[in-house]
């Protein structure tokens, strides 16, 4: 399987403008977002790589949302071909995995496109602003590679933007798999 690392967006980019539903219908805008650092995660329900940090990922935005951090996930995948990836499977995945944030359908995948989503996952972290601060990896653990699954760059990252500053510049692109064009 190749891996595919996060396309890197420039640093203080400003957060792309979406309108997406999730798979029960509601509409869900960027202009709703509240003025507070925003998470938006492009994953997937049938990638290795999202499926090794989903329990974790889950666990991770209960706890950070607690604090003040949004978080919202957005499936780009073509689900005609990739039937696991459909609306319908999306509403089981929040429910086995128990997501409590937006998990959002971009059929037409303009919104990865927009946001320079590559792979899934891949994490975009803007500040209160909504400019980008960290756009990288969850931690270093992946499939068979036997590093636990911590979340720790996300977490340094989250901490640092919710005490007031800003996340180490160096940071290291997430890798997974390539988002399933159209």
């Amino acid at each position: 399987m190749t891996l595919t690392p996060s396309s890197m967006t420039p640093l203080i980019t400003s957060m792309p403008s979406f309108s997406l539903t999730d798979p029960m219908g509601s509409l869900h805008r960027d202009t709703n977002l509240p003025a507070q650092p925003v998470l938006i995660a492009f994953i997937c329900n049938h990638c290795p790589y999202v499926r090794h940090i989903a329990d974790a990922f889950s666990e991770f935005a209960r706890s950070y949302s607690q604090m003040g951090l949004t978080v919202v996930a957005i499936n780009s995948n073509d689900f005609e071909n990739y039937p696991e990836d459909s609306p319908e499977r999306m509403r089981e995945e929040i429910a086995a995995r128990g997501y409590t944030f937006p998990y959002l359908v971009d059929e037409t995948q303009e919104v990865a496109h927009a946001f320079g989503a590559a792979c899934t996952p891949d994490f975009f972290l803007y500040d209160a602003n909504h400019r980008l601060v960290y756009r990288g990896q969850f931690d270093d653990s992946r499939p068979g590679n036997g590093e636990p699954v911590s979340g720790k760059d996300l977490r340094a990252a989250v901490d640092a933007v919710l005490a007031g500053g800003k996340p180490d510049e160096e940071q290291t692109p997430s890798v997974g798999c390539n988002i399933k064009w159209k």
